[in-house]
């Protein structure tokens, strides 16, 4: 029976991933770390409402078994390039350096397909960024999954996406950027409930493809 720690619990992974969850034996407590509440109860949630901007608060709190990265924004609902990474690359670094301070001993991030550190575009690199630098962080197990487009139910309206959706169908349908083909959020939080499960000693990465085939390996 695992605990299981959670970041980006409101967003379209982590909540997919909470309910998954909430409904599997093998987790007997999920924590999530959230800015505003889940408004949710279950015997097995226990909430913290935390401000990521004063980690000497919540650090002690970081106690678990599986801890699972899942935060996240666009520019448009940040603000600007610095506070979207921010959120992305220095409230998920600081975390995880928390839960490997603690010893928690198996990391899954959400990252995304593509990410470099040296690539071009912000997006790409600031996730290339974290990726390459909690890969430093001393955990037993770190899992990198890279998604592609993520799409599903989400609480806000993200119009590039659902374009960007559309177009990505349409090319993939022909053959083309099969490497970068929409995923559900349901498909990536069951690959990262696996990821974490299943989790082997040392950095293992997750392309696309293999999301996709991990999700169906309960």
């Amino acid at each position: 029976m695992k605990t299981a720690v959670i970041i980006g619990a409101t967003g379209l992974v982590g909540n997919n991933l909470v309910q998954l969850l909430l409904h599997d034996d093998r987790f007997s407590k999920i924590i999530v770390f959230v800015r505003k509440s889940l408004q949710l109860r279950d015997n097995k949630l226990e909430e913290h409402i935390i401000d990521f901007d004063k980690p000497e608060s919540w650090i002690h709190l970081v106690q678990g078994d599986i801890l699972f990265s899942a935060l996240g924004t666009t520019i448009k609902q940040a603000g600007s390039q610095d506070k979207q990474y921010k959120i992305d690359y220095t409230y998920q670094y600081t975390f995880a350096q928390a839960a490997a301070r603690n010893q928690l001993p198996t990391y899954v991030l959400v990252s995304a397909a593509g990410a470099r550190p040296d690539a071009k575009m912000f997006y790409s690199r600031m996730k290339g960024e974290l990726e390459r630098d909690v890969k430093t962080l001393p955990f037993k197990s770190i899992n990198i999954i890279r998604p592609g487009l993520l799409h599903g139910a989400r609480k806000e309206e993200r119009f590039g996406e659902s374009v960007a959706f559309k177009v990505l169908t349409v090319v993939n349908s022909i053959g083309l950027f099969k490497q970068y083909r929409p995923i559900s959020g349901k498909t990536v939080a069951a690959a990262l409930r696996n990821a974490g499960l299943q989790a082997q000693p040392g950095v293992h990465n997750y392309t696309l493809a293999e999301v996709f085939d991990l999700a169906n390996h309960a």
